[in-house]
């Protein structure tokens, strides 16, 4: 057979196929491509090194009562909540960013922080434990996301495949689907989930003597009687309020009632100024109460304690505060907040403005009991709760419930929203 006969047409096609680029060769990614899948594994990386490094840190601070990693943890803190707010934002740009991923992942630090707020100041002396348990959260949620998108826990570089990118092409639906998702759907359940803790962090800490609602903030007075027929009433007050408020309850205190009154006196003029409440209530629309609350009903007898039994810090304290409220934020201000160092300060100041005066006043409620048959107390929500308890415990139990309107977020009309409501006995 001749040389040619080996050269068929079949023969030729085949090495022409042979010898061909491929039809379907595949193209190398875009920088535009590279550089987003980069952003992202930097995001979820870390995410993730965030996580580990407070693990760390929260560990010793809960074994040993040291942040060790306190300074490298805020730093790399900061660079991982700025990179998924920035990976976030992009999601409104492009489609090509996984949104099951990075959505959840830039969300987990706006529901993280809403959620143990609330529980920080409720149990505060838990907080370590409640960071601890935060950040272990953390730990497993930004490990979860890698598995989602990877299919396995292997920490290999890059965390994502490239593969998991979508088109990077603007769409105008993908940005107003995402612009609506987080004006008409994020946005209301934050706001609606603030209002919710507010609502409930307000009855807890006054135990139900304060109550939040869509129209307003409302007070509940309180009676109490004991067997011998002795009557004591707990008035929330409010330093601002609507001033129907104050006008009402005052035309509710029995004539022959004795009025133990609220109101720290200062007789060696030891605070350099006295604090008012005008500009608020101005600018609120309410009233303040030392104008508006003046009982012509019974017989009123202060029953607070002096500044002078108030501690050194609380003192300073309570001067540098009202000199910012009247607007002196000058340097000689700064220095002196400065100078606040005690570390107890804040059981300090519990110690000094409320347990010093509620013990003073229960006090004053045994001396005058046996001279009169009603004694009413309108004073702070915050002294209410303790106040309760004690006098519960010399035989006193409540027997109704008076509702008011402290502050009404809409309309006007009678402050009062319920009354003569029976209360539980205890």
């Amino acid at each position: 057979m001749s040389a040619e006969s080996n050269h068929s047409p079949a023969n030729s096609l085949s090495e022409k196929a042979v010898v061909a680029p491929p039809l379907l060769a595949e193209t190398k990614p875009s920088a535009t491509r590279q550089f987003l899948a980069f952003l992202l594994n930097l995001a979820l990386g870390l995410f993730l090194v965030d996580a580990a490094v407070s693990v760390l840190d929260d560990s010793a601070a809960l074994c040993f009562n040291l942040h060790a990693l306190l300074l490298l943890r805020l730093i790399i803190g900061l660079f991982a909540v700025l990179l998924a707010i920035l990976v976030y934002l992009l999601m409104g740009l492009t489609p090509a960013i996984p949104k099951s991923i990075f959505g959840p992942l830039a969300l987990f630090y706006l529901a993280s922080q809403l959620i143990i707020l609330p529980l920080v100041l409720i149990y505060f002396h838990q907080s370590q434990r409640l960071a601890w348990f935060a950040s272990l959260s953390q730990l497993a949620f930004g490990l979860g996301m890698v598995f989602y998108a990877r299919h396995n826990l292997k920490l290999a570089w890059p965390l994502m495949p490239l593969e998991r990118l979508g088109s990077l092409r603007f769409t105008w639906r993908n940005f107003f689907g995402f612009f609506a998702a987080n004006i008409f759907i994020l946005l209301p359940l934050v706001l609606i989930y603030l209002f919710l803790c507010f609502a409930g962090l307000v009855s807890h800490f006054t135990e139900g003597f304060m109550t939040l609602h869509p129209s307003g903030f409302t007070m509940q007075a309180k009676k109490y009687v004991r067997a011998d027929g002795k009557t004591i009433q707990l008035f929330p007050m409010a330093h601002v309020a609507d001033g129907n408020f104050y006008e009402e309850i005052s035309q509710t205190f029995p004539t022959n009632s004795l009025i133990l009154m609220e109101g720290v006196t200062d007789e060696k003029k030891l605070l350099h100024q006295k604090i008012n409440y005008q500009k608020m209530a101005r600018s609120l629309g309410l009233s303040e109460q030392h104008e508006k609350f003046a009982p012509t009903r019974g017989e009123i007898v202060p029953a607070d304690i002096d500044v002078s039994e108030f501690s050194t810090n609380t003192l300073a304290l309570l001067n540098v505060i009202f000199r910012i409220h009247g607007g002196n934020l000058d340097a000689d201000t700064i220095q002196k907040m400065m100078q606040l160092e005690a570390p107890d300060l804040p059981d300090q100041l519990l110690n000094d403005l409320l347990r010093k005066r509620n013990k003073h006043l229960l006090e004053q409620i045994q001396l005058h009991l046996p001279k009169t048959e009603h004694i009413v107390l309108p004073w702070g929500v915050a002294h209410m709760p303790e106040l309760a308890r004690e006098i519960q415990k010399v035989g006193f139990h409540p027997t109704e419930t008076n509702d008011y309107v402290v502050i009404r977020f809409h309309g006007s009309g009678n402050s009062t929203v319920e009354k003569s409501k029976p209360a539980e006995k205890k």
